[in-house]
């Protein structure tokens, strides 16, 4: 499995194991939003690999990105589910397939209204060091 598919699919699980995460969204933890999905989810995307390889390691720096869409008034909402999002994952320990996630850390949290203007929108993008094994 590629790395940032298993880095992904580690990610979901965590979000959708997690009570704070899931009581927030009722469960909708998606990579594809299918059409008139109920607000409020969250959608992972945008994946970026850089390679970072030592003398005898073989190692990639992920960054990725998790979308916090909600359609309440003001942004608490959107907020509130962003910082369960960076709870969850920041300084994670999370297990993938065929590499070592040895370090997961919160990046930033960025704050929008989309050009809907009824929809608000957090980005919370994450940093990941990994290793293969």
């Amino acid at each position: 499995m590629e790395v940032t598919h298993a880095l992904q699919a580690a990610a979901v699980a965590a979000l959708k194991a997690s009570p704070a995460v899931t009581a927030l969204v009722a469960g909708r933890v998606l990579d594809r939003v299918p059409d008139k999905t109920a607000f409020p989810y969250v959608n992972l995307s945008g994946f970026q690999l850089i390679q970072d390889d030592a003398d005898c390691i073989d190692g990639a720096e992920i960054f990725f990105d998790v979308h916090v869409w909600s359609r309440t008034v003001a942004r608490t909402e959107s907020a509130d589910i962003a910082g369960a999002v960076r709870e969850v994952l920041h300084k994670a320990t999370l297990l993938l397939t065929d590499a070592e996630l040895t370090e997961l850390e919160h990046r930033d949290t960025r704050y929008m209204r989309d050009p809907d203007g009824v929809t608000n929108h957090a980005v919370v993008t994450f940093r990941a060091l990994i290793e293969a094994l």
